[in-house]
């Protein structure tokens, strides 16, 4: 059958507000969509009422209504479409270093072989290699966690932050034994060496941190300190703790349904030790730019909700003496890769490397990196790693002047 094209009078369309022009990128994937699911059923979809959801800057997302279907599609769906072409390896910068289409493809189809009740993501309809197309459930228009966090109810803030690490437990501990699925998925796509971001970016951490303290803040990491990251470097090896992460863990891709928390988005999803998505939330949320904190106590109650899933499969992650080294190492390696980020910008030197597992906050970005010392200096007490201790309140102080004094506000629910 022929494909519909651009130019088709029943192709739906989007209107530009800030250019009264109409958007043909939401038209071509819309048909790009209809073409697959045509193919894959043997007669015509038919697709209709078209709806932005953006996206990023390498993919389009759009929610469409199934208009004619002759076969069982719901009502409606969502369409995510990557224009670009696959990108290439051995390219530079953080965003391109990494294909995200294989990754994002790969992810969804490994959730959607799953059981329905083991799934907290949206169901994989239809994929396009050739065409970067995917072709999803619609898990409706509910509240995401960044809603409740901005909200006004500190209770149903509450609930979600807990629900949301509860259910992120849940997928890590029904993924644990995946990672050969996983990386059988990406080999059918071409992705024959599959490399997890947040490692590369670490790596380039703890090359850089202590000169880059030394230089920017006056600080000097004592070699104990150092060593101490160093040896965190450890859980981004094959450790036995490996589970699924979406990567980057952000309110806005956190959808409340009457199903519990379910994720979107993933971009950069990946294995690696379930210490790292424990510790993001934790810290909070360093692949989100939003400058907030969370209330005494939140991030402890947090990790315990995490816990109660993931101990399941891991036992010993419900111990302290086992589970508190891990988390202080995850946190280390994630404040060490967001200073690389955020440090040249708080100085005023520069914008610093762009990395795909950090978000840079428009505003206190000096409070943020701040907020993040302090969490691993509170950390690093609980575990008595006098060293880290010192290095972190002194980089406390250093960022002081650069705003660093000004405490982040709460998430404005618990305001």
């Amino acid at each position: 059958m022929t494909p519909l094209t651009a130019d088709d009078s029943d192709a739906p369309s989007v209107l530009d507000a800030a250019t009264g022009r109409t958007d043909r990128s939401v038209e071509r994937t819309v048909a790009l969509a209809e073409d697959l699911l045509t193919r894959r059923a043997g007669a015509r979809v038919r697709l209709a009422d078209a709806e932005d959801l953006g996206g990023s800057s390498r993919s389009r997302v759009v929610r469409v209504r199934v208009a004619q279907n002759p076969f069982s599609l719901p009502r409606t769906l969502v369409v995510k479409h990557y224009p670009g072409e696959a990108a290439a390896s051995e390219r530079t910068s953080a965003t391109e270093r990494v294909d995200p289409f294989p990754y994002e493809a790969a992810s969804c189809q490994l959730f959607t072989a799953m059981p329905a009740d083991d799934r907290a993501t949206p169901t994989l309809y239809a994929n396009d290699p050739q065409q970067r197309l995917l072709v999803l459930e619609d898990l409706g228009r509910g509240s995401t966690l960044a809603d409740k966090l901005h909200g006004d109810d500190p209770k149903a803030a509450e609930r979600a932050l807990l629900g949301a690490t509860r259910a992120l437990g849940r997928l890590q501990a029904a993924t644990a034994a995946r990672e050969g699925d996983f990386g059988a998925l990406l080999r059918r796509s071409g992705v024959k060496h599959w490399r997890d971001p947040l490692a590369d970016d670490a790596r380039s951490a703890l090359a850089e941190i202590p000169d880059l303290l030394a230089g920017r803040l006056r600080v000097e990491a004592a070699p104990a300190a150092v060593q101490h990251a160093r040896a965190a470097a450890g859980l981004l090896g094959g450790t036995r703790y490996r589970a699924f992460s979406p990567s980057e863990v952000s309110p806005e891709n956190c959808l409340l349904t009457g199903a519990g928390a379910r994720f979107l988005d993933f971009e950069w999803g990946c294995f690696r030790d379930v210490a790292f998505t424990a510790s993001s939330v934790r810290l909070p949320f360093p692949g989100w730019a939003a400058p907030y904190a969370l209330p005494t106590g939140m991030a402890e109650a947090m990790t315990a909700s995490w816990q109660s899933e993931v101990a399941g499969v891991w036992p010993e992650l419900a111990d302290p003496a086992v589970a508190g080294p891990r988390h202080l190492a995850a946190t280390t390696l994630w404040v060490w890769v967001c200073t690389r980020s955020l440090l040249p910008v708080v100085v005023g030197d520069g914008a610093g490397p762009e990395q795909v597992v950090v978000g840079r906050p428009p505003e206190r970005a000096a409070a943020v990196l701040s907020g993040y010392w302090q969490r691993l200096a509170t950390d690093a007490t609980r575990q008595q790693e006098q060293a880290v201790v010192d290095l972190a309140e002194a980089v406390v102080r250093a960022l002081a002047p650069y705003g660093g004094s000004c405490p982040l506000p709460l998430f404005p629910a618990f305001a």
